[in-house]
């Protein structure tokens, strides 16, 4: 039995399927009111158990005949005014799942981190070795996902065998306001906005073949950067924007607009009580460019990502027959 977390979210969602074709029994944590969307088609097929990873004595019973734990729970947040809840759930969720795997002699436990965990330093290729240097171009989210592998590292220390997997941006028909499925809803819109950085990206589908491949060649131990490549984000959206027949973002935001555009959100939010689209965070990490080097986990597992093309029309199909 292998238990998941964050299994109604883009990318669990998906690890579920691919654990449920390779006939692995899956039970998954989800919250009373959880979104069901991603999971519609299977959902009858997972032994769920209602409640959340803050709950020790309910992680606990849940935990009974489970060998194998895949923690893909996250909190995704650049608003400042759910920082608090992002780092308890994010650092804390993660301590207590260590906790109850130490606790309950759990074989394998496989982390989903993100490449934001590396942190961006000097250099501007990152790898598994690369080591986390406080900086102001790592966000909030980015410290919440270092500091949630650190609780990992000290399971290790404790005894513990497991992976971390370090995604980049995971593109894939998510739900419309969530994570990254807001970049092709940005498109959808018309909207008139680029920015001159570069994204990394890797299609949710290939996470989660990884990881599948990583529990059937029984590899344990180790850290995984999981990118497909990288990308400008007018190239991106124009991209989108050719799936979806819609006009691509055309105007370059300078450095003045983009702070004059989360201001301005700042500013909307506080009247409206809405997650700003754009914060100080977003605006001054989507000018950056680095490349996060896949090469480990490609000659480990003999992977090869899926072409940026081949994901962005899939992701644009499913969204588009959903009425976006």
């Amino acid at each position: 039995m292998i238990f998941l977390t964050g299994a109604t979210g883009l990318v669990g969602s998906q690890i579920a399927k691919r654990l449920l074709e390779q006939n692995y029994p899956v039970r998954a944590l989800k919250r009373k009111n959880s979104d069901l969307l991603l999971v519609e088609d299977i959902a009858h097929l997972i032994q769920w158990v209602e409640g959340d990873i803050m709950d020790v004595l309910l992680l606990n019973d849940c935990i009974k005949g489970v060998d194998s734990i895949i923690h893909s729970a996250a909190l995704v947040s650049f608003s400042k005014k759910r920082e608090e809840q992002m780092m308890k759930t994010n650092i804390d969720g993660t301590a207590n799942l260590v906790n109850i795997a130490l606790k309950h002699n759990i074989g394998r436990f496989y982390h989903i981190s993100s490449v934001a965990a590396l942190g961006r330093g000097k250099s501007e290729v990152i790898d598994e070795t690369s080591k986390w240097e406080d900086s102001d171009e790592n966000t909030n989210y980015a410290r919440s996902k270092y500091m949630a592998e650190l609780e990992v590292w000290r399971g290790i220390e404790e005894g513990l065998s497991a992976v971390i997997i370090n995604p980049s941006v995971v593109l894939g028909p998510g739900i419309i306001n969530n994570g990254s499925t807001k970049i092709f809803k940005y498109v959808w819109n018309k909207s008139p906005f680029y920015t001159p950085g570069e994204l990394n990206y890797v299609d949710v589908r290939d996470v989660a073949e990884v990881v599948i491949r990583l529990i059937e060649k029984n590899i344990y131990t180790g850290r995984f950067i999981l990118n497909a490549g990288k990308i400008s984000y007018k190239d991106l959206f124009a991209r989108i924007a050719v799936n979806f027949n819609k006009r691509p973002p055309f105007f370059e935001a300078n450095v003045l607009l983009s702070e004059i555009a989360w201001r301005a959100e700042a500013l909307k939010a506080l009247f409206t009580g809405s997650d700003p689209v754009i914060t100080k965070e977003t605006a001054r990490i989507s000018r950056l460019k680095y490349f996060y080097d896949n090469s480990k986990v490609s000659a480990k597992l003999n992977f090869n990502f899926r072409d940026i093309n081949d994901t962005i029309g899939w992701t644009c199909d499913v969204l588009a027959k959903r009425g976006m």
